[in-house]
This record gives structure tokens, C-alpha cells and sequence, in this order.
């Protein structure tokens, strides 16, 4: 069981609003295709799902109680979904949409649940089941946001997945001169003065917040770029490895 995160930087054009890398999404798909392995797709919410957050305030921690911001989120979201089972539809995966929004919930202390049972069911009947950042119901705040990488480590943890990977915009995570790729990470405070936010907006926490929920798995995972998929795909371990410290 592969649980693979495909960074919304990588599949659109962050900087501009809800606009795709129509290439970058062709060459991910190409390359889940001739995927083996039992596999489940996350993706991010890029220039899609992060401007609409913004703008209505949503974070992992904010709420939004507006009926329309609601929509706005996670309508740009489920819009990016069906562009990401296109493409890997194009290339003959068996994905299916899995939304969060309808499965997920944050109680008042922002513990998250989210059920696994129909991912894993949906994986033993032979499909790709495909998730990605959204917004949850959170007690006392409406609905927050629920980031990709939050999804694969409950994903990961809960599927028991053999192996966790992140594509990302870079070749793994870089030092703070931002020229040398870190082989390994044990601690967030190993690596904190050289990890910070994304270049353009993003209200899940960038790097750091990839780093941190990562750090929280109790297997290695690797981070990488989109030239690595498909290594990382075919068992090699590109980029950065991150040990889990649980």
C-alpha cells in the first residue's frame, strides 16, 4: 500500500487563480499508471482551494460559518479533483473521487476523524481512490480546513501504508541556503531555521507543515520532486527521507 501526495503546487499554477499545470498533471498521471502497488492519491489545493480559503478567512484553526464561503472552498476543490481524475482516467487508472468534506469531522479540541474503512474498500475492489484538501466540519467553528498532508498521515496511519511520498515543486527538503537536499530528517528542530512558508499563498503551512505532519508518522517517508515519481513509484527513495518520531 503506496499512499502518495500529489503537491498542488506541482499540478497547478499557484500564482494564478484556479489554473492548472496541465503538463505537470499529464506526467503525475503517466506515472501512477505504471504504478503496481495497491495506491492511494492525495492531492492539494493549490491555486484552487488556497485563494477561496483566504479569502474567507479558513485555516486549519479558522473557521467559516458562511453557507457560501463553504461552497466557494470546497467547490474550487472537488472542480481540481475532477481535473486530477481526468488526466488519470486519460491514462487508464481506475480512480474514484473520495471528498472529505462528506467523511471528516474536527471535535471543539480540533481532533480530527477521519474514517478510513471506504478508502481501504475501495482500494481492495481494485480502484485508486483519490482525496484531497478540504474543508471539515469543526465543533464550535464551523468547518476549517483539512490539508492534504493531514490526510496522509491519518491515511497512512490508519491504512497501515507500507510506504508515504510527497511530490513537491523541489527535489526533497532543501537547507537553509536552499541549494543542498537534506538526505534525512529525525527532528523539526533540526531543520526549523531553514524550513518556512510557500512562496505564494498557502494555508496549510507550506514545507514546515508538510515536515511536521510527516514527522508524526510512525514509518519513513520520502519528499520529493516531480522528476522522482516515478522512482519513488518504482521502490527507490528520492529526495528526503523524513523518520517519524512515533
Amino acid at each position: 500500500m503506496i499512499v502518495l501526495k500529489l503537491g498542488g503546487s506541482v499540478i497547478t499554477e499557484k500564482d494564478r487563480e484556479e489554473t492548472l499545470d496541465g503538463e505537470a498533471l499529464e506526467r503525475a498521471a503517466a506515472a501512477v499508471a505504471d504504478c503496481d502497488e495497491d495506491l492511494v492519491v492525495v492531492h492539494g489545493g493549490g491555486s484552487f482551494g488556497h485563494p477561496h480559503a483566504e479569502e474567507w478567512g479558513a485555516s486549519t484553526t479558522d473557521g467559516v460559518d458562511d453557507v457560501a464561503g463553504i461552497t466557494a472552498i470546497h467547490t474550487a476543490m472537488t472542480t481540481l479533483n475532477a481535473f486530477v481524475l481526468r488526466d488519470l482516467h486519460d491514462e487508464d487508472v481506475p480512480a474514484v473521487p473520495v471528498h472529505p468534506f462528506s467523511a471528516g469531522h474536527r471535535d471543539a479540541s480540533g481532533d480530527l476523524s477521519l474514517p478510513s474503512e471506504q478508502v481501504e474498500t475501495l482500494v481492495d475492489e481494485g480502484f485508486v481512490p483519490v482525496l484531497h484538501g478540504d474543508l471539515v466540519a469543526h465543533a464550535g467553528k464551523g468547518a476549517t480546513v483539512l490539508s492534504g498532508d493531514e490526510i496522509v498521515t491519518a491515511l497512512a496511519d490508519s491504512l497501515d501504508a507500507d510506504r508515504v511520498g510527497v511530490c513537491s515543486t523541489v527535489p526533497g527538503v532543501l537547507d537553509a541556503d536552499g541549494e543542498t537536499v537534506l538526505a534525512e530528517i529525525s527532528a523539526f528542530e533540526d531543520v526549523a531555521d531553514a524550513l518556512g512558508g510557500s512562496d505564494a499563498t498557502d494555508v496549510s503551512g507550506g514545507m514546515a507543515g508538510k515536515v511536521r505532519a510527516l514527522l508524526a508518522l510512525g514509518s519513513p517517508a520520502s519528499v520529493f520532486s516531480l522528476e522522482d515519481l516515478s522512482a519513488f513509484l518504482d521502490g527507490e527513495e528520492p529526495g528526503t527521507t523524513i523518520h517519524g518520531d512515533s
